[in-house]
């Protein structure tokens, strides 16, 4: 997730560099053509680049709201995610009777469910990415647990399982009532809910042919446009067309990059970091050694 107001130019200029290296290949070869085959240029009416322009912004617009809506959808997801991981801890630590129990396993109890939920929430912003989370598995899972989750093709439904066996299990040593067991139930359906949402929006592509078109008439727009300039300002065409194509192509990009929110980007979801801060208030809340701190910006992003 972007965190600076100020991008670095490299970034920006990274983004649309093949498409403005093209428009100033194109500006160049009118300018070319004007300066020596004059005659040869077709003569284009003033008014076709603009109602093609006006038509495009439109497009553009249409675009940047739809991606913006999966991008800010999929922060709130994340949000709900940081939201009931902490319930649920918090829940099942003032729930639970450790009368009933014993202090001892009680605590080692509420220390494997929260690593577990630490671990799910790792494993689930790595399989978000396409990355692979066995590594994240075994370190915050006991040994026993890893080998249920790891041969499952979906991992984090396998470790909200696990959840929902040591809920029952509770339930049935009757360490807590049957109105907390329907409490934490909740927390950990709206998990579930909140880990298909995110994966809805990973796995439904936005329509590529939607996005071939918008940047087909991007290139008939400045085309007709050059056109159009190279006959009345000549070579000053060329900055002007420069600007003008930076303008649409970074609104493209921009577009481009926020509708698809797991791809491991500058401009994507932080998972990683908003996990790093649910293991600290997990981990401080159980008053664990080892808290780590914040997850440090990589430049102008958050990971």
């Amino acid at each position: 997730m972007l965190i600076s107001k100020k991008l670095p130019f490299n970034y920006l200029f990274s983004m649309i560099k093949v498409d403005v290296i093209r428009v100033f290949l194109f500006s160049l070869t009118f300018n070319f053509f004007k300066f020596f085959f004059n005659d040869y240029l077709p003569s284009l009416p003033a008014q076709l680049p603009t109602v093609l322009g006006t038509a495009i912004s439109l497009g553009l617009a249409f675009k940047l709201n739809h991606s913006y809506d999966r991008w800010w959808e999929a922060r709130k997801i994340w949000g709900s995610i940081v939201n009931d991981s902490r319930t649920l801890i918090l829940e099942l630590k003032n729930f639970i009777n450790p009368e009933v129990l014993g202090f001892e396993e009680t605590k080692a109890l509420l220390r494997k469910v929260a690593f577990r939920q630490i671990g799910w929430c790792y494993a689930f912003g790595e399989s978000l990415r396409g990355r692979d989370s066995r590594a994240t598995i075994l370190k915050y899972l006991i040994p026993a647990e890893a080998g249920f989750v790891l041969p499952q093709s979906n991992k984090n439904f396998a470790m909200l399982d696990l959840h929902m066996q040591d809920l029952k299990k509770l339930l049935s040593q009757q360490a807590i009532n049957p109105y907390q067991q329907v409490q934490v139930d909740n927390t950990i359906n709206r998990l579930t809910n909140a880990m298909g949402m995110a994966e809805r929006i990973n796995n439904t592509v936005f329509p590529v042919t939607y996005r071939v078109i918008i940047h087909f008439f991007i290139y008939l727009f400045l085309i007709i446009l050059s056109l159009g300039l190279v006959e009345t300002v000549g070579p000053l065409e060329i900055p002007i067309l420069i600007m003008t194509a930076t303008t649409f192509f970074l609104i493209e990009k921009t577009a481009t990059y926020l509708e698809d929110p797991f791809v491991d980007m500058p401009t994507d979801t932080p998972v990683t970091s908003i996990a790093r801060a649910i293991e600290i208030n997990l981990k401080q809340l159980l008053e664990e050694p080892n808290v780590p701190e914040p997850l440090a910006p990589e430049d102008f992003y958050l990971k």
